[in-house]
């Protein structure tokens, strides 16, 4: 039996039940593989059920408005992605009239669909003989093959393609690409690999020279930048402003507190200093809390001041004055204030 027969025959036996294997509803597929992007199933899984339920087809999401999407995608994080969902979502709506194209070299023209995405959405809703190549099918092939390059390197990208399209399978290219992409998920894994009980094992190089923990290899160069953030929670009778997002930056369009964003750690009495700008005089710091982003590490503090009376308007004028119940069910924000507003609310109910 040759290795992509006894592929396909393994991934038959040992598949996990997902409601998006089961369509060729290329707006399902499309949405599913937007959110499985960089999350794990177990996470995005939950996400992709309340799409639907709020957005059972692509004209339902091209009509909503792009705060209540980012809402709806909020702790996904990436939140370009939920954007780009949506400029998506429009743009089939408007140029192909609900339907997605059923070619790759087309489908890649939408924003935000990259070559992974476009292959998934021509394979499994079209049944086009082309082969996705995801982080699980890269590192799967990177074994199989003992590629040496660097796959996050032009040269490492250019062998995989090659490896994925010479071993597909032609007959059965749909049900080849959930097979790869299972077997990496749940068997060819990044640290520990269970190659025991891998059904090509047979066929990998790397597990007959015992290099499999050592692929895939990956060049790291990219600093990591230290950002330190302050937020001022300024409490009025029930209230709190709030203050969106607009630069080309982390959380672009999300709502958060008034900030004070650092190089460094700013000390209490240089913190008073800029708190008198808000005609503010006494707050309490919580302690720090901490974001990891692919290439940045946030280190943050909530300044929380309870004031008797609401600031100045020539203060609040870029500020919205809302609930603390409205902002958490109606304005997406990142993940790093609810982790404080969850701690905050428990510590003052």
């Amino acid at each position: 039996m040759s290795f992509q027969a006894t592929l396909i025959k393994w991934y038959q036996k040992n598949k996990r039940e997902l409601p998006f294997r089961d369509t060729v509803d290329a707006y399902k597929i499309w949405l599913s593989e937007v959110i499985l992007q960089q999350t794990r199933v177990e996470q995005g899984l939950p996400y992709y059920q309340k799409f639907i339920m709020h957005y059972p087809d692509v004209f339902a999401l091209a009509s909503a408005s792009e705060d209540e999407v980012l809402k709806l995608w909020q702790g996904l994080g990436y939140y370009s992605r939920g954007r780009n969902l949506l400029a998506t979502a429009r743009e089939v709506v408007k140029k192909y009239n609900g339907v997605f194209p059923d070619e790759y070299h087309e489908l890649l023209q939408l924003k935000g669909v990259g070559p992974y995405t476009a292959a998934a959405i021509a394979s499994f809703a079209y049944g086009r003989k082309v082969y996705v190549v995801d982080g699980n099918v890269s590192r799967v092939l990177s074994r199989l093959f003992e590629v040496k390059a660097a796959i996050n390197t032009s040269q490492g990208k250019n062998i995989i393609e090659l490896l994925a399209e010479e071993n597909g399978d032609k007959k059965h290219s749909a049900l080849y690409n959930y097979a790869m992409m299972e077997l990496g998920a749940l068997v060819c894994t990044p640290a520990n690999p269970a190659c025991d009980v891998c059904p090509v094992s047979e066929y990998c190089l790397a597990y007959a020279h015992h290099t499999q923990k050592l692929l895939p290899h990956k060049i790291r160069n990219r600093k990591i930048t230290h950002r330190w953030f302050y937020y001022l929670m300024i409490i009025h009778n029930d209230s709190i402003y709030i203050q969106q997002r607009c630069e080309n930056d982390i959380w672009k369009s999300l709502y958060e507190f008034p900030l004070i964003e650092s190089k460094k750690v700013i000390s209490k009495n240089q913190l008073q200093k800029q708190l008198m700008e808000f005609d503010i005089t006494e707050f309490e710091i919580s302690k720090p809390y901490f974001h990891q982003l692919t290439h940045q590490k946030i280190e943050a503090r909530f300044l929380i001041a309870i004031l008797k009376r609401k600031l100045k308007k020539n203060i609040t004028k870029n500020f919205l004055e809302v609930s603390m119940d409205e902002f958490q069910k109606k304005y997406a924000h990142p993940r790093l204030i609810e982790k404080f507003l969850n701690d905050f609310l428990k510590q003052h109910q």
